[in-house]
């Protein structure tokens, strides 16, 4: 059996209230008292039961994280972001991956608000959220981060500029010569992806060729033949513009050598250290986590005031790859 209380108070000599004062830093207890209370504390192995003292204090100390997948490297950034808020705010976070099926996400949410989470921070896999109005009106905080919640939610989102960074990328291949940008990206139910893919056509406008864009899963077999059946065109692209990161290291083993312009949609790890150098559209993961982080504590703190919606800026990164001319195209 743990040692409780009772245990420690015998064992130190006092009265149980002196043992409760100590273990929670309360006033009124001598330094004298106090050291013996704790040298008990020490001798029996005592530790504080945190259960009963959550239900006393009506909240847990503990957040819910769903995201996508907690080993891809943008949401592990994210993770760490918010795990490093939370730890300033005594809390812990229980986190979970959906791998973007909605009836994941759903059963992770729940399951974390059944152990009565003081707030939610969501990677949405799905879009109908209306599972959750139930736990927003019981008072359960909730801030949806780099895709926005179904409609009807009218929650904290925390987002990047997606559809800005696409337009950028896209805009900076024109600059350099390309006329036949292709577009490869994730599944267009996605809000990310279908957000990158309206940038990409905005910035080219009437050069876009509908051969030239692919969204499905970033699976290697698709990205090869698709990038097979694009470049045995008569006019093949010049420049290919990817839709997230996985995409991007996908397309760069498919190519096998081919030489062509490239910009990335996420930084990736090594992309610099590539010959040339991959250029990409960087977002701000760790960013995004801190961003939503704060916005909840906010939230559970009880700051009130209508829905934010917050949008983070990208930046791109230009290394080489994403300025070769139209005529680096070459075959291995």
């Amino acid at each position: 059996m743990r040692p409780t209380m009772k245990d420690v108070a015998a064992e130190a000599g006092v009265a149980l209230k002196t043992v409760s004062r100590v273990v929670n830093n309360e006033p009124g207890v001598n330094a004298a008292t106090a050291d013996r209370v704790r040298a008990a504390i020490e001798r029996l192995g005592y530790s504080r039961n945190e259960s009963a003292r959550v239900l006393r204090q009506g909240r847990t100390s503990s957040i819910g994280l769903v995201i996508e997948d907690v080993g891809d490297p943008f949401y592990s950034g994210l993770s760490r972001a918010v795990e490093d808020v939370a730890i300033r705010h005594g809390s812990l976070v229980l986190s979970g991956s959906s791998a973007e099926e909605p009836a994941r996400e759903r059963e992770l949410v729940l399951t974390f608000c059944a152990r009565r989470v003081d707030g939610l921070i969501v990677v949405p896999a799905g879009a109908d959220h209306s599972y959750l109005r139930s736990e927003l009106a019981a008072g359960t905080p909730a801030v949806f981060v780099d895709r926005p919640a179904g409609p009807g939610l009218d929650v904290d989102t925390v987002l990047c500029d997606n559809r800005g960074g696409a337009r950028m990328a896209t805009t900076h291949l024109l600059a350099h010569g390309h006329r036949r940008v292709a577009f490869l990206g994730d599944s267009p139910t996605i809000f990310t992806a279908g957000e990158r893919e309206r940038g990409y056509r905005e910035a080219l406008g009437d050069l876009v060729d509908e051969r030239l864009i692919s969204m499905a899963h970033p699976a290697l077999d698709r990205v090869r033949a698709d990038l097979d059946r694009m470049l045995g065109m008569d006019d093949p692209p010049t420049a290919l513009f990817t839709g997230n990161g996985r995409l991007t290291m996908t397309v760069l083993r498919a190519l096998a050598g081919r030489r062509m312009a490239l910009i990335g949609f996420d930084d990736f790890e090594l992309a610099d250290l590539l010959s040339p150098g991959v250029s990409v559209v960087a977002q701000d993961s760790a960013g995004l986590g801190r961003v939503s982080a704060e916005l909840l504590f906010r939230r559970i703190g009880g700051g009130g005031g209508p829905a934010e919606r917050v949008q983070l800026p990208v930046t791109l990164i230009p290394r080489g790859s994403g300025e070769l001319p139209p005529e680096a195209l070459r075959s291995p």
